[in-house]
């Protein structure tokens, strides 16, 4: 029986729900492998975030609970994760494919000594032999099978599994450690929000190049998503040229989306952006070009200008809820 660390983050008060995904791979692997899985969290007066992370699929959780612990830092979190990891025993730490994971993971798994895969969006499984993983590699032109050996540190993208809703008994165990560190931390800045965090939204409906321009998403894309109750999206190129921001982006240096319905307008689909959306439960494309990527791997294919096509669905989507 192999041991599982799932290591939390905080954000605003709660856990993140990146966590829980985290958990919902770790208890399918225990489900599969008879794997025992614990918690950590880190931060200043999370004792209780930590009860309720253990109550809620985390199972056995350490909590490094000081004020020194209060802001992230990469130097605290490696000793916190590396303590923990010893003390649990793990075989496996997961850590969220996430800004604090990109720092931290592989320092930890320098200090153990232990195998590392990042940005994986599935672990096949933990067995005697190590840990099994699929990432995107080529630039999410190919999946790769990767197989460690011993113990293994992996960061796993947010959004690749649903956020776990089962529970746990375990309660929580107080982890010391050396508070020392050679970061320091400076200040905390957080960009305007502009938008909705896609990774939760169940229908999306993104625009590209074909669009236009900038006024015409307001007019074709936007009306569709809020029809369907969803939200906005955009291609790699429509944000490069200034039309959206940023958090709009579907694709590999945007966001990682696996929506109910994904519609893609205008969307030739180079291989940035499918890696990013082709997850997605239901894929529509509209797109004049017969040849567009984005069909191969569309569920519905529309060839068609998406002028005519849109506005005549955001009609036919309202008159069918009254």
């Amino acid at each position: 029986m192999g041991k599982i660390l799932v290591v939390a983050e905080t954000q605003k008060g709660a856990i993140r729900e990146a966590s829980y995904e985290l958990v919902s791979v770790a208890r399918e692997l225990a489900e599969a492998g008879g794997h025992e899985v614990n918690g950590l969290v880190i931060g200043s007066g999370v004792t209780d975030l930590a009860s309720e992370f253990a109550s809620k699929g985390a199972g056995k959780t350490l909590v490094v609970d000081d004020p020194a612990a209060e802001n992230y830092n990469v130097d605290l979190w490696t000793k916190a994760i590396t303590a923990a990891a010893e003390a649990a025993g793990a075989d496996l730490i997961l850590i969220s494919n996430t800004p604090t994971g990109w720092d931290v993971a592989p320092r930890v798994a320098a200090e153990l000594d232990a195998a590392f895969v990042s940005d994986a969006f599935k672990v096949k499984g933990l067995d005697a032999d190590g840990a099994h993983f699929v990432r995107r590699v080529f630039n999410g032109k190919l999946d790769a099978e990767v197989s460690t050996k011993g113990r293994t540190v992996a960061t796993i993208q947010p959004g690749a599994a649903p956020a776990y809703e089962g529970t746990s008994e375990g309660g929580t165990e107080a982890l010391s450690i050396d508070t020392s560190t050679r970061a320091k931390f400076v200040e905390v800045k957080i960009a305007e929000s502009t938008g909705v965090d896609l990774t939760k939204a169940d229908v999306i409906v993104s625009g590209g190049r074909g669009v236009g321009d900038a006024d015409k998403f307001p007019e074709v894309i936007q009306p569709l998503a809020d029809a369907l109750g969803g939200a906005m999206g955009a291609s790699r190129p429509v944000v490069d040229a200034g039309w959206l921001d940023h958090p709009y982006q579907v694709g590999s240096s945007g966001q990682v989306v696996t929506p109910k319905l994904y519609i893609a307008a205008g969307i030739s689909g180079a291989i940035q952006h499918l890696v990013g959306m082709k997850g997605s439960n239901f894929i529509i494309a509209i797109n004049k070009d017969p040849d567009a990527p984005i069909f191969e791997v569309a569920d519905v294919g529309v060839v068609a200008d998406l002028f005519d096509i849109l506005p005549a669905l955001t009609e036919a989507v309202k008159e069918a809820k009254g």
